[in-house]
């Protein structure tokens, strides 16, 4: 016998002990209030059906252990894995129980848990073999772009993809949080050494598209 499964039946031993010696002394309390009882009115009276709260707690259990309902025991106490048919006898060849054995319900167990299958060849991909993101950022249009950007937020991908849209003229505003550049039909003027005044193609992630209008563009706000 495993050890494990001798310290679970000591376990139980001790449990049912101490369950046997308070329900003794709750038949010798109920015995001595009976008697009361009767040499009061000279009737007695029977012991009384046991507690809900004692049916959830040590007096509950005693039931259990002494195999007295056998639904309530299948519930609280389980099934011997044996009378399963699982073989629990050591091996050593590693065979893990969970990999012949899917389900406790006949209709639901099968001899393989993992069914027979094969990976299509146009799964097995080499990841050595793939291009990386890194150097096709340059052939995506800006709408992609714009995309990786919001969407990938304090990613390498994210820094990327800045570099990319600055490389095709468009500048981050700081402050209104979106991608803008010039109008190229438009002249912007400029008013002095910190902004200019002009025409700007605003990028809106919010309705994801291009908005044209014109604006006073401050330089330190722009990166």
């Amino acid at each position: 016998m495993r050890p494990e499964v001798t310290d679970i039946q000591q376990q139980i031993s001790q449990t049912q002990a101490v369950l046997n010696a308070i329900e003794q002394a709750s038949r010798n309390k109920a015995s001595l209030l009976s008697g009361l009882g009767s040499s009061i009115n000279g009737t007695t009276k029977s012991e009384p059906e046991m507690a809900d709260i004692d049916k959830y707690g040590l007096k509950g259990l005693l039931p259990v252990l002494k195999m007295q309902n056998n639904e309530l025991n299948t519930v609280a106490t389980g099934l011997d894995l044996n009378m399963l048919g699982l073989d629990l006898t050591p091996r050593n060849d590693d065979v893990q129980i969970s990999k012949t054995f899917a389900s406790p319900w006949l209709e639901t167990s099968r001899s393989e848990v993992e069914p027979v299958f094969s990976v299509p060849q146009s799964f097995q991909i080499n990841s050595e073999e793939l291009v990386s993101v890194e150097s096709r950022i340059s052939s995506f249009n800006d709408e992609t772009l714009f995309f990786i950007f919001y969407s990938k937020p304090r990613d390498v991908l994210q820094e990327l993809v800045a570099r990319e849209l600055n490389n095709r003229n468009w500048r981050y505003h700081k402050d209104l949080q979106v991608w803008l550049t010039k109008d190229s039909s438009v002249e912007p003027t400029v008013n002095g050494p910190g902004s200019e005044n002009g025409t700007y193609v605003f990028f809106d992630p919010t309705s994801w598209e291009y908005v044209t209008k014109d604006f006073v563009l401050y330089y330190q706000s722009i990166i």
